[in-house]
C-alpha cells in the first residue's frame, strides 16, 4: 500500500492555489511554484510544458524530491500516473480549484493528451 500525506498536508495543499516543488534529489533544482490538485485524499500535478530540465522531466529521470506547504518542507517521491479514471479525475480537480477567468485556458490545455501525459502524483518517502 502506497504511504498518503498526513489530513492536514493534504487540506493545506487543497487550500492552496500555488505548491511548491523542487524536484529531484540530485538535480540542483530551486523551489518553484506550481498547481496541484487532491483527489481522493491523494496529491496530483501536471506539467504545462515539457522542457528539458523542467520538473516534470527531472522527475521522470530523478523521482525524489520535495514539497513545501504551509511553511513546512515535505520529502516526496513523483509517481506517474496512467489510468484513465484517475486522470479523468485530475482534469474535473483542476476545472474545479483554478475556475478564475485568467485560469481557464490552462485548465482546458491540461485536457490535451500531451498534456494528460505528464499527470504526476506525488507520495510522501
Amino acid at each position: 500500500m502506497r504511504r498518503r500525506f498526513s489530513r492536514p498536508i493534504v487540506t493545506a495543499i487543497d487550500a492552496s492555489k500555488i505548491l511548491g516543488v523542487r524536484a529531484g534529489a540530485r538535480s540542483g533544482h530551486r523551489f518553484i511554484g506550481i498547481w496541484a490538485v487532491v483527489v481522493n485524499g491523494r496529491v496530483f500535478a501536471r506539467s504545462w510544458t515539457l522542457k528539458d530540465g523542467g520538473w516534470y522531466r527531472t522527475f521522470l529521470d530523478d523521482p525524489l524530491g520535495t514539497i513545501e506547504i504551509g511553511g513546512r518542507q515535505v520529502r516526496i517521491r513523483a509517481v506517474r500516473t496512467r489510468g484513465t479514471r484517475i486522470r479523468d479525475a485530475v482534469e474535473r480537480a483542476y476545472a474545479q480549484k483554478y475556475a478564475t477567468p485568467g485560469s481557464r485556458k490552462f485548465v482546458r490545455g491540461f485536457k490535451s493528451a500531451r498534456r494528460r501525459e505528464t499527470t504526476i502524483e506525488f507520495v510522501p518517502r
